[in-house]
């Protein structure tokens, strides 16, 4: 058994690990797509995938499932082995992929749409489920909820080799993307049992996040202090999670206030209709939310769909917005894709926009190296300028960014993640990282952990 690296090992994006269980069968965990200063023109899978008998997606960010339609194409056949919520999800992220990325052939979509469908498995989570396997070998799965965005997992896959009896089983662990503990609507991830080799992320493996009480206390002020002005406020925000979990904290900021605030007629508008599909898809799956959330269901509230809440849908209706908000000084707070800036209806906004001297930009995710969000966030505090649309914009505008909305792990939970296991790894494998957080995470399991487990950063 060994484990290659496809992508997810020099950044964070294009997730794509391959468990090779002998040479007639082998697992890829997620087929994800690279952004930033990952991106490459090519997108075709370049590597063999005659072993490849299935594929387990853990969830549906585009980094980890962006190129299924190339795997699809390469002439993948096996079955998609995903969460329930995460199948729901997925037509959604893949169709929308293609048409941002490959082509807007309705014909072409639709088709890539069915082979998806035929292919992908939905799964329980907790439930073992055998995987095709050739060979000696037998290996069966489960999908633990990992608490990072609806239907988000960790995989675990256990490996027999005969004689089939306990002490010839190994189990690897994938942690895909964990969640941070104590965000909105979802439990926190549980940690496994045990593990004999673990390949982890380590997006914050050099960082701690802001405690929940902190973080929203610094959105209220933030936003307290961006409206004071009739400013808008630009909040680009992933439309799978982020999203979600910010409609969520407005409300609550909302429900809280005196009722003469402001807060009470501050306008919070969603304008990415990907985002607003996905938020349909949280409502369905309410009752994956956690206890908190729940609850306020059950008081009458609605923590996704809000008074105070507008969503733009057509093209025309985003244009017309932006207009009257050039045109008049009346504070809102936009909440749009794509979460890096990459493109999507944001990049409208903040070309109009970022010369403003109201303006405020809130930066609630992590930003990928060679990104417009990471350049804004470098030179903005500076009065710098960016490139948008080939076009020089001066940053005027009043940045920002709250750590702690991250729905990555910080390294006190990549810690626990580990240290909680009754049985600890042999092996870490430490992915999905710059060099620094991989460096400083690993740097800290060797501290805790001592010489008896080996650390090693992933390669490509």
């Amino acid at each position: 058994m060994h484990i290659l690296h496809h992508g997810a090992v020099n950044g964070v994006t294009g997730s794509c690990h391959q468990l090779i269980i002998n040479d007639q069968s082998s697992f890829l965990i997620d087929c994800g797509l690279f952004q930033g200063e990952d991106s490459v023109d090519d997108l075709n899978i370049e590597f063999n995938i005659d072993t490849v008998r299935a594929l387990i997606v853990t969830h549906c960010h585009i980094d980890h499932v962006g190129r299924i339609p190339y795997l699809l194409m390469a002439g993948f056949k096996g079955p998609i082995f995903t969460s329930v919520a995460s199948a729901s999800l997925l037509p959604l992220v893949i169709e929308d992929a293609l048409k941002v990325g490959v082509t807007r052939d309705q014909k072409i979509i639709d088709a890539c749409l069915r082979l998806l469908k035929q292919q992908v498995v939905a799964v329980d989570f907790k439930a073992w489920f055998e995987l095709p396997c050739k060979g000696e070998h037998t290996a069966k799965a489960r999908l633990q909820r990992a608490g990072h965005i609806l239907g988000s997992a960790y995989v675990e896959i256990d490996i027999s080799t005969p004689p089939y009896k306990a002490s010839n089983n190994h189990r690897v662990v994938f942690s895909g993307d964990l969640g941070a503990p104590y965000t909105p609507l979802l439990p926190s991830p549980k940690v496994p049992y045990k593990a004999d080799t673990l390949v982890i992320e380590s997006t914050y493996g050099d960082k701690n996040h802001q405690g929940r009480k902190q973080r929203t206390q610094t959105l209220k002020n933030v936003i307290e202090r961006a409206v004071a002005d009739n400013g808008v406020v630009l909040v680009p925000a992933f439309s799978i999670g982020r999203t979600q979990e910010l409609l969520y904290e407005l409300e609550q900021l909302i429900h809280a206030s005196a009722k003469n605030s402001p807060w009470r007629t501050i306008q919070v508008i969603l304008d990415s209709p990907m985002a607003a599909n996905f938020t349909e898809q949280y409502r369905k799956f309410k009752y994956l939310w956690d206890e908190e959330a729940k609850q306020k269901v059950a008081k009458g509230r609605h923590p996704l769909d809000f008074e105070n809440l507008t969503t733009i849908n057509t093209h025309s209706e985003h244009l017309a917005l932006i207009n009257y908000l050039a045109s008049r000084q009346t504070p809102a707070i936009i909440l749009a894709a794509s979460g890096m800036c990459t493109g999507g209806r944001i990049v409208n906004y903040l070309e109009r926009f970022l010369t403003d001297k109201t303006t405020d930009v809130l930066f609630v995710g992590y930003q990928g190296r060679g990104t417009l969000g990471r350049d804004i966030q470098t030179y903005g505090p500076n009065n710098g300028y960016v490139l948008i649309n080939n076009t020089r914009v001066n940053i005027n505008a009043k940045i920002h960014t709250i750590s702690g909305y991250s729905a990555h792990a910080d390294q006190a939970g990549l810690i626990k993640f580990v240290t909680g296991m009754r049985k600890k790894p042999h092996h870490i494998k430490i992915v999905h990282g710059d060099d620094d957080a991989k460096n400083t995470l690993a740097a800290k399991y060797r501290e805790v952990l001592g010489g008896g487990v080996k650390v090693e950063i992933g390669k490509g």
